[in-house]
């Protein structure tokens, strides 16, 4: 089931999840720098600001794929298979 933040990313616009994206980035810089100079009082935030660093990123390249011409997704299909055979 899709959560909450996942289904509000969707309506972002494109320059919107970007922005989202720097602004989270540099959140994320700040938390880690803090927690190793004198500690967060809940450093699972740490762990809430990591996952949506993903859910922003996994957005984006989603809607990449999305605009992908149908030679690039090809091209993006034999590659996945070089690697399996190569396991």
């Amino acid at each position: 089931m899709a959560t909450k933040k996942y289904l509000e990313l969707q309506d972002y616009s494109d320059a919107d999840l970007q922005s989202e994206l720097d602004q989270t980035e540099a959140q994320f810089k700040k938390l880690k720098f803090d927690h190793a100079i004198k500690g967060l009082e809940n450093p699972l935030v740490l762990r809430e600001v990591r996952r949506d660093l993903a859910r922003l990123k996994t957005e984006i390249r989603r809607r990449e794929l999305d605009q992908a011409d149908a030679e690039t997704i090809a091209n993006r299909k034999k590659l996945r298979s070089r690697r399996r055979r190569k396991k």
